[in-house]
């Protein structure tokens, strides 16, 4: 039977989400296990001898690839160059490599060097390969058809392949696809606009192994959108309330939403009950006009600030994703952006350049309108490498209005002053959780670390995170580690938000040293 390595590709370290200051006060080597491989992991025969390596966590030796009959590997698009890197370096030990994930899904052509292709969930595929292989191929193109890959069917994920003591949190699916049809996302070419989900019955022994494991603390639900499917999400959550609550808590839970979840009282009374925390929500953009343009609807028939302020009202921290670049933006977004973001008190908000994603239907607009270029991808970071196409207003105003909600979020006074605002509105659940010995003394050193690494980092940082922290403490202590765990982010954020300024500074100052038609060029004509 073959011995079968997995390796999941580096993610570029130069990124919004390389939170390496925080895994490092954590005491962890990155953020998240490759969740992906570990299912694929249980999904092969019971006698294939499998061993993962996590480039992120853990060296990979000429030996483990000595080891290997095939090399098992893919990712997402940030991880495109170092899963080239990994191809190339197992065939020159003679290994046939399979490659799979969303970025092969969207990009094939990219991985045309492997000797497998693997294109499509698992689930819908993974036996006609293991025939194929177990009948002598050493080659080949599988492709499952789209969206029909029953996830009641998904097995528990091999958790004995990784160290939980390199992460920071680990992971867990409920459901895969999003209803609703954004003009820019990826996830609904790959995973279809009809969520399918898994049993209660699955969820569960999901986190009862990692229980059993001995892990406690921090599991994002990786979903897309956790709400996606209400229905199925409500008939969940009552049962792993009911197991967290007999187990004294072990876990809080974080996961990915839409902004419609604000709307629904009974479903946030419901999450707060099983102790979610936190929940990232793409809001893309504070104008009406272009949410429309984007498609979008969703967040249009609502306060943004209210329904923010309902999730914090839950217990819930807000992360938020915004998008400079669109093609109705005017000059005013940036101020309108940065107003929104202070308003809402988002303490997090990753703001990117606009991308046009393979796959998806911007990219199949873009083409039809000719203004399509090629996607760069030597980070894969859309805060340096968007803008992939011919702008509707000129390029050089796109960059500076991202250059001026960067520099206004990102000073220590900002930040921290968002964080504050959250962490005295926020009314975290009083579940009675039980005291786990070994979890308190690794908070208390991670606060420790992070107070140090806030307080060494010169007066200026030092007299906000103390200033932060003593205002939280005596108005609001239950959510002192909410800060902690934000203020720890910090020390990324700002030198990153430095560094993607200094590169939109370098290509503002390429386009005026260029000759004048060539900004025009990068820029449509306005429709007649």
């Amino acid at each position: 039977m073959p011995n079968v390595l997995m390796v999941f590709p580096r993610f570029n370290q130069n990124s919004f989400w390389n939170m390496q200051s925080l895994c490092d006060a954590f005491g962890a080597r990155t953020s998240s296990p490759p969740l992906g491989l570990m299912t694929l992991a249980a999904l092969l025969p019971p006698d294939w001898d499998v061993r993962l390596v996590d480039r992120n966590a853990d060296d990979l030796e000429i030996s483990d690839l000595d080891w290997a009959d095939m090399v098992m590997t893919g990712g997402m698009l940030p991880q495109r160059g170092d899963t080239l890197a990994v191809i190339a370096l197992a065939q020159t030990r003679g290994k046939p490599v399979v490659v799979g994930g969303p970025d092969s899904m969207s990009s094939p052509e990219v991985y045309a060097a492997a000797e497998f292709l693997v294109l499509g969930e698992a689930e819908g595929l993974i036996e006609e390969f293991i025939a194929a292989w177990d009948a002598g191929a050493r080659r080949g193109r599988f492709e499952a058809e789209r969206f029909t890959a029953d996830v009641t069917q998904s097995p528990l994920p091999r958790f004995d392949l990784i160290d939980f003591r390199h992460y920071t949190y680990m992971g867990v699916q409920f459901s895969r696809g999003c209803p609703f049809n954004c003009e820019f996302c990826d996830i609904i070419e790959l995973y279809g606009r009809v969520p399918r989900s898994k049993t209660n019955e699955q969820m569960l022994a999901e986190l009862q192994a990692l229980y059993d494991a001995g892990y406690r603390g921090h599991i994002n639900f990786v979903d897309d959108n956790l709400i996606g499917n209400k229905k199925a999400l409500k008939h969940l959550l009552p049962a792993l309330a009911d197991w967290q609550r007999r187990r004294g808590y072990p876990f809080e839970f974080s996961t990915e939403a839409s902004m419609n979840l604000a709307d629904d009282v009974q479903l946030l009374k419901m999450l707060r009950e099983a102790n979610f925390f936190g929940v990232f929500i793409g809001i893309e953009s504070p104008d009406t006009k272009t949410l429309i343009a984007m498609q979008k609807k969703q967040n249009t028939r609502r306060d943004l600030v209210e329904g923010v302020h309902k999730l914090y009202a839950a217990g819930i921290v807000v992360i938020a994703g915004f998008i400079v670049g669109f093609d109705t933006e005017e000059r005013s977004i940036a101020d309108a952006m940065v107003d929104s973001i202070e308003q809402t008190s988002i303490p997090i908000a990753m703001v990117g350049l606009l991308t046009a994603l393979p796959g998806t239907q911007l990219t199949r607009r873009l083409e039809r309108e000719q203004r399509l270029l090629p996607l760069v991808v030597e980070h894969g970071d859309q805060c340096t490498e968007g803008l992939n196409f011919v702008t509707a207003r000129p390029r050089r105003d796109i960059l500076e209005d991202y250059k001026h909600v960067l520099a206004a979020l990102y000073t220590p006074e900002a930040f921290f002053g968002r964080l504050q605002t959250v962490c005295r509105a926020l009314r975290p659940p009083r579940h009675k959780a039980k005291f786990e010995p070994r979890q308190f003394w690794h908070n208390l050193v991670f606060f420790w670390r992070v107070t140090w690494r806030l307080t060494t980092a010169g007066p200026s940082l030092a007299a906000r995170y103390w200033h932060t922290f003593i205002a939280t403490a005596c108005h609001n202590p239950a959510t002192l580690k909410y800060f902690v765990y934000h203020a720890a982010a910090y020390p990324h954020l700002g030198p990153f938000s430095r560094y993607v300024i200094g590169e939109l500074d370098r290509q503002i100052a390429e386009i005026d040293a260029e000759p004048r038609g060539r900004e025009a060029a990068l820029t449509a004509a306005p429709a007649a």
